[in-house]
């Protein structure tokens, strides 16, 4: 059983589980994303985004209590500048983990972890075709526009209001009609010559 267990240790000692994940956070601050194993992801998930977090307001404390953890100078310029901006809306959730296929070598589950705002395929440029495109409600407009109109004509008879119904358009019934009647004389002449 694994009550309390809160912590994936992943096989390593306290420091070098620190060290680890300050390494892997780096890279992915760098480089946007990184492939590692499906625990690790998940244990760097947990580790970069309150750093994530904390680098949206950039005061020299926050500054220091993330360099704390990163140990990289580069890392935490990069965060500060590029990487705050981008996260500034966002409430959370900076991180995505993908899985991919096991790994050749010895089958471990391998996945793909990087930051959100950087994606090109899941990115806003998407949501923002999703928001041009509108839903319509089935059926034309036209007989909307008319409706209103038709309806508020009043004609007063022998001192009672009667309101006129609006009239039925024309419908693709009525057309076939028309090619029926034709239709009809064809046969007549069949019928005569004996056909």
């Amino acid at each position: 059983m694994r009550h309390g267990k809160k912590i994936n240790h992943l096989g390593r000692t306290d420091s070098h589980r620190k060290a680890m994940l300050a390494n892997m956070a780096s890279s992915l601050i760098l480089h946007k994303r990184i492939t590692t194993t499906l625990a690790k992801a998940k244990a760097l998930r947990v580790y970069v985004e309150p750093i994530l977090t904390k680098a949206k307001n950039d005061t020299t404390h926050s500054r220091r209590t993330v360099f704390s953890y990163l140990q990289d100078k580069e890392t935490v310029t990069i965060l500060f500048r590029e990487i705050a901006e981008k996260i500034a809306n966002r409430p959370g959730g900076y991180t995505r983990i993908i899985k991919m296929e096991n790994r050749l070598g010895d089958n471990a589950e391998m996945a793909l972890i990087e930051l959100v705002d950087y994606n090109t395929v899941y990115g806003k440029d998407l949501a923002k075709a999703e928001k041009k495109s509108t839903r319509r409600r089935a059926g034309s407009g036209k007989g909307k526009a008319a409706a209103p109109a038709a309806s508020a004509e009043v004609t007063p008879v022998d001192d009672a209001v009667v309101v006129e119904e609006p009239k039925a358009e024309a419908t693709p019934a009525a057309e076939e009609t028309p090619a029926d009647e034709q239709a009809t004389p064809d046969k007549e002449q069949n019928a005569e010559k004996g056909e």
